[in-house]
């Protein structure tokens, strides 16, 4: 296992990214994580920060198949999987695939469907397999989905249910831009659009190398401990109603994996546990009542100030 080879990866796509979306290097780095832990990602914020902004630079970046579903509530489960119909000229049922099939996924604005359409993405999303009349299809390899929610407004919308919201690897959020990234956003912007003049420089065949090197990244077991603790913490918590599932300390061995091998590290360090927490815990906590989000943030935010730091030698 060659980390360089993460660390120049990583620099390539980040550069590439970065030519659309200004100010946000950190948020891009943890996209791309999620990508090569092979996760999802839920974009949180409010219109109009880029949330499908990035996206798309994502899946322009990456050379490969992009869908993107635009969620309504009149939406049904098979225009998401797709349906099988019947063609009178072969005499038979053929399956017409949904947007499902592909590499990357756009789920925009996933919380204005139905739980009932919302629920046509979980078996995808974990098994990655799409079950249509009981056959079982493969909906791409790789499969990502990227789904983007706005946290403000209410009406119209249908939260995601905990053991959705459990698949995702990380919830990210844009935020606002500064003054000075702000006034770069329009001068960038001025006379073209950057979106349209992008290049892929990321195959396929390199992210599916990246992902069997980033496995092999050494996590000591010092670190280990140090990640259960973090997510025992959640579990009794006061004012906790559900903590950190299994599958959440996964996906953050996963992530710190990934995360390490993108900084050319062929070793996980608690620095790396510890910029990954908030967006890999923090959705999974349920706490409940008004500004439940903010709280499960900060809630993780103070189990890792008071979780103690191993200060082990980690690259062996």
């Amino acid at each position: 296992m060659n980390a360089e080879n993460g660390r120049q990866l990583a620099d390539r796509v980040l550069e590439n990214i970065l030519r659309v979306i200004v100010g946000r290097e950190q948020t891009a780095r943890l996209l791309l994580t999620a990508l090569v832990a092979d996760g999802h990602v839920l974009l949180e914020d409010v219109p109009g920060t880029g949330k499908t902004k990035l996206a798309k630079t994502l899946a322009k970046t990456l050379s490969a198949q992009f869908s993107r579903i635009q969620f309504t509530p009149d939406l049904l489960p098979s225009d998401v999987t797709g349906i099988n119909v019947f063609d009178g000229r072969e005499n038979k049922f053929v399956l017409r695939k949904g947007p499902v099939f592909t590499n990357i996924l756009l789920a925009d604005e996933i919380n204005r469907a139905t739980p009932r359409t919302q629920a046509g993405l979980l078996e995808c999303m974990e098994e990655r397999q799409v079950t249509i009349d009981g056959k079982s299809y493969c909906p791409g390899d790789p499969f990502f989905v990227i789904a983007t929610q706005n946290p403000v407004e209410n009406a119209g919308t249908f939260p995601l249910p905990e053991a959705q919201m459990d698949r995702f690897m990380m919830r990210l959020s844009m935020g606002l831009p500064d003054r000075a990234e702000e006034l770069a956003i329009l001068e960038r912007y001025l006379e073209r659009e950057p979106l349209e003049e992008l290049q892929s420089v990321f195959t396929l065949e390199e992210l599916k190398g990246a992902r069997e090197e980033a496995v092999g990244v050494f996590v000591h077991p010092c670190v280990r401990e140090y990640m259960v603790d973090i997510v025992e913490a959640t579990r009794s918590a006061e004012g906790v109603t559900l903590g950190v599932s299994p599958r959440g300390s996964l996906a953050l061995l996963r992530c710190a994996k990934a995360y390490a091998y993108l900084l050319g590290r062929g070793y996980v360090i608690p620095d790396d546990v510890k910029a990954l927490a908030v967006p890999v815990l923090a959705h999974r906590i349920v706490t409940g009542g008004y500004g439940a989000e903010n709280r499960s943030t900060e809630l993780v935010e103070t189990i890792l100030k008071n979780t103690k730091t191993p200060t082990e030698d980690f690259s062996a």
